[in-house]
């Protein structure tokens, strides 16, 4: 039975249909006799109480049924908090104001791309735009959008969520030329469709990709017909790369350090294992493997203050997370989660379990995460070293700062633009926003 339903029969006597209140309390305004926290509100479902005539339920509904009950509570709850709310929506030419800094947005690419995923640029002052379908395009230094894509890039599958996704430069690109590609590689016959997500580099040469070179591939026995939960970015840090893998809709695959889905890798630029990657004994992980029990994460970068590297994927619905990624670690998906189905039914009552990490922060409801970035620049001094992540779902930019591995600050600095594909710092010291619907790239300068 979907959450709603059981909320609808269980609950809506007492607390009202909207959840504003009747014989029971309201579970919307903020309000909580019995405390506020997740554990503390599942209890109250599990256990009752007797003085205050509350049904325990723990009798009626398995833990898997009270956990989805508390997601569908915060979702209507947030949903009532965020009516009487106004966000930062900015609009060109004026001056928007946040907790530590004031911006205002100027457009650079306002039509000529479809479907627009990723962002890297070029040390001459071109930029790289990848699209959905297959397409890479050059920004010229001068902004205008080139009409014509780059020649000769590598055979791609368009198909469900994956596409052309990730554009990274070389930290080196001056020296070596090198340009990274994430995308969904496989087959495609008639309806039989087989992908993955997979990764080269390759330069470009009077508008061609050249010299293209295999950095990491499945196994043909991952390739899948699933369209959901590609995952795909690309880090750089000292002579490595970092880049995910989704699930790929496989769920408990991604438990699996000898299946390729719902994984973090880390390779030599040139696509070479590290001899020091993590083992696992009796088992043979993965060429590249360094951290698995990911859904479908579509942010991830690294912190200039220390290396650290942070993700941030796609949960289920209330499941969005930002993890902080340890070599060898285990981050749990499917077997704890904060999430339900988006159909609304139950898929674990676990939150923790031993041997598998916390998220730094969940979001419930889901925001759709995509793109993440430290701000490395100086343009916004007091922003210098948060970070940025994306929500396509929530059309918004959530700016966090990260202390001691601890999220101490949280605030929504841009919202309902359009949906938010990637946003990432930039040399020029300015952050730059990939939107979708429509289809743009903005970026926010400083408003002095």
């Amino acid at each position: 039975m979907k959450t709603d339903q059981v909320f609808e029969q269980l609950c809506s006597g007492c607390h009202g249909k909207d959840l504003s209140g009747g014989q029971g309390g309201s579970l919307i305004d903020g309000e909580w006799k019995h405390g506020s926290s997740d554990d503390e509100l599942l209890k109250s479902i599990k256990e009752g109480n007797a003085q205050l005539g509350m049904t325990p339920f723990k009798t009626i509904l398995d833990d898997r049924q009270i956990r989805s009950l508390v997601i569908f509570i915060r979702e209507k709850e947030k949903q009532a908090k965020e009516k009487g709310m106004t966000f930062p929506k900015p609009e060109p030419g004026k001056v928007t104001k946040t907790e530590h800094e004031s911006y205002k947005i100027e457009m650079v690419v306002e039509e000529g791309l479809k479907n627009p995923w990723a962002i890297a640029f070029l040390p001459d002052g071109r930029k790289l735009v990848t699209e959905k379908a297959g397409r890479l395009r050059i920004i010229e230094a001068d902004g205008k959008l080139n009409p014509e894509p780059v020649k000769g890039t590598p055979q791609i599958i368009d198909h469900g969520q994956g596409g052309l996704m990730e554009v990274a430069v070389h930290p080196d690109y001056e020296k070596n030329g090198w340009i990274y590609l994430g995308f969904a590689d496989g087959t495609r016959e008639g309806r039989d469709v087989k992908t993955i997500t997979a990764y080269v580099r390759g330069k470009l040469k009077d508008g061609e990709w050249v010299e293209q070179q295999q950095i990491w591939k499945a196994d043909s026995k991952f390739y899948t017909g699933a369209g959901v939960h590609f995952g795909t970015r690309i880090v750089f840090d000292k002579g490595y790369i970092y880049f995910p893998v989704g699930e790929r809709g496989g769920n408990m695959e991604a438990q699996d350090v000898e299946n390729a889905k719902g994984k973090i890798y880390r390779l030599f630029e040139d696509g070479r294992v590290p001899e020091d990657n993590p083992k696992f004994e009796g088992k043979t992980p993965v060429p590249g493997l360094w951290t698995y029990g990911h859904r479908n994460p579509q942010g991830l970068d690294i912190d200039p203050r220390d290396g650290s590297i942070y993700d941030t994927e796609h949960g289920p619905r209330g499941g969005d997370e930002l993890n902080w990624i340890q070599p060898g670690h285990n981050y749990g998906w499917p077997v704890i989660t904060y999430g339900m189905n988006y159909d609304g039914t139950p898929i674990t009552g676990k939150t923790a379990e031993e041997g598998m990490d916390q998220p730094l922060t969940y979001w419930q409801p889901s925001i759709a995460t995509c793109g993440l970035s430290f701000y490395r620049g100086d343009k916004f001094p007091k922003w210098k070293n948060d970070l940025f992540a994306g929500a396509l779902a929530q059309q918004e930019i959530r700016r966090l700062r990260i202390v001691d591995h601890k999220v101490t600050e949280q605030e929504i600095v841009l919202k309902n633009i359009g949906r938010v594909r990637d946003v990432t710092d930039a040399p020029d010291g300015f952050i730059y926003v990939i939107l979708n619907g429509p289809d743009r790239i903005v970026r926010l300068v400083p408003a002095e």
